[in-house]
């Protein structure tokens, strides 16, 4: 099992920047795939970015792509989104999670990961 914690969300205008952060415990950082969903009110969970368990391969939502960049720190166990350009739509809370199975794919639906933080609200205002 992998524990989850998000930090970093807020209240940010439309076209600034954002960091939001995860760290992770209870597992090798190595050993697990990690990616970012957000779920907006009345919405389902989507996709936004995934990284694999090195760092080395990553994958994004088309809405995000050029916007966002994920990071993992393998020194501090910590998953990092960094958000430029926001826009309103943006605006959900932001979920990290980790996926622990078929490392060689990075998922992006909700169902193939094992573990999730309790998310972290992020507000773009227009």
């Amino acid at each position: 099992q992998v524990r989850l914690v998000e930090s970093g969300g807020g209240l940010v205008q439309a076209g600034g920047s954002l960091r939001v952060s995860c760290e992770a415990s209870g597992r090798p950082f190595h050993s697990y795939n990690m990616g970012w969903f957000r779920q907006a009110p009345g919405k389902d969970r989507e996709f936004v970015a995934a990284i694999n368990w090195n760092g080395g391969n990553t994958d994004y939502a088309a809405s995000v792509r050029g916007r966002f960049t994920i990071s993992r720190d393998g020194a501090k166990n910590t998953l990092s989104l960094q958000m430029n350009s926001l826009k309103p739509e943006d605006t959900a809370v932001y979920y990290c999670a980790a996926q622990t199975r078929s490392l060689m794919f990075l998922r992006t639906t909700p169902s193939h990961y094992d573990s999730w933080g309790q998310g972290t609200q992020v507000t773009v205002s227009s």
